[in-house]
């Protein structure tokens, strides 16, 4: 083969590599007119406007609140109580009247959104503390935290699974970790120390080992100072938070480290903090068909990074008028 053959073919390989990134690049939909709106336990049933969209531009007024939880949501009906009884007795005892918890209720079909509204009456939260968000289309575990988040109030903003299975008053470490720092920080729940335990060890064999292949490559594709990118139960403060969700692309499972991948690209520094974790039944992940996804994803995110595809662009701002549903 000649000298000339061989640069075509690699010219070839090359213009299909790129072109297959930009077919399976990820970019956010656009928010709809009525996923900017809540309901909350008013007693009438009123929708109400959320704050505006986070923006990187710098805030010149304060937050109105201490602490904003974003809790995604996809058919959670039976596992949410657990996670806001714990949530609301840790917030009640140590920030009542400063902080809300946004429940992102991601297309749900078993009545997520107005359980979670019936939860608030039975925790006798006062109106506005909890707000139901309804996203029009299911967008994915990272999409209800990127929307929940670019609408939150708090000066600090934690995303927590709804499934509880981190003990909420371990937030209490993660603000230890965050609120000293000056400028933005981010503050993540790590369960790396408990790989020995029983909660661990007695997962199934497979699921173990599939998670393991995720984490070694993630570890290859550039995230080699956290140890545990998927905990569902991570913190920023206001400041990081205007510099990572604003330019969030990808919305399914591997969005835990394009916010790791943000942040270290503009050198925000991430505390890994070790928390209480325990597994809970009724996990959403498919094991085969999730994780072979997730490494997909992991693949082209950080490939796409590196090459320009994706930048720091805020690509989720909308290009065109929101639709009204």
């Amino acid at each position: 083969m000649s000298a000339t053959s061989i640069f075509q073919l690699a010219g070839t390989l090359l213009a299909l590599f790129f072109g297959m990134l930009l077919f399976l690049k990820h970019y956010p939909r656009v928010e709809t007119e009525s996923e900017t709106k809540y309901k909350t336990n008013d007693g009438q049933g009123a929708v109400h406007e959320l704050p505006p969209r986070l923006t990187p531009e710098k805030e010149t007024a304060e937050p109105n609140l201490e602490i904003s939880v974003v809790v995604p949501s996809y058919n959670e009906k039976n596992r949410l109580s657990k996670m806001l009884d714990e949530s609301v007795a840790f917030l009640e005892l140590e920030y009542r009247g400063k902080y809300e918890i946004l429940i992102v209720d991601d297309a749900s079909h078993d009545g997520t959104g107005e359980f979670a509204l019936r939860e608030a009456q039975r925790l006798d939260l006062a109106p506005h503390v909890m707000k139901v968000v309804t996203l029009v289309e299911n967008r994915g575990k990272g999409g209800a935290v990127t929307h929940g988040v670019l609408h939150a109030q708090g000066k600090y903003l934690l995303f927590a699974d709804a499934d509880g299975a981190t003990r909420f008053s371990d937030v209490s470490k993660l603000l230890a970790d965050i609120v000293p720092k000056n400028g933005p920080a981010v503050a993540i729940g790590s369960r790396a120390h408990m790989m020995d335990t029983d909660a661990v060890v007695k997962r199934l064999f497979v699921r173990n080992l599939l998670m393991y292949a995720l984490h070694t490559l993630v570890f290859v594709f550039g995230i080699r100072h956290v140890q545990d990118t998927q905990c569902g139960f991570k913190m920023f403060n206001r400041e990081s938070a205007q510099m990572i969700f604003p330019h969030m692309h990808t919305e399914r499972w591997i969005f835990d480290v394009e916010i790791l991948l943000l942040a270290e690209l503009q050198k925000i520094p991430i505390g890994e903090i070790a928390v209480n974790w325990q597994e809970i039944d009724g996990s959403k992940v498919d094991l085969a068909k999730d994780l072979i996804q997730m490494a997909i994803d992991l693949v082209v995110t950080r490939l796409a990074y590196v090459i320009g595809i994706y930048g720091i662009d805020e690509c989720g701002k909308a290009r065109k008028k929101r639709v009204k549903q």
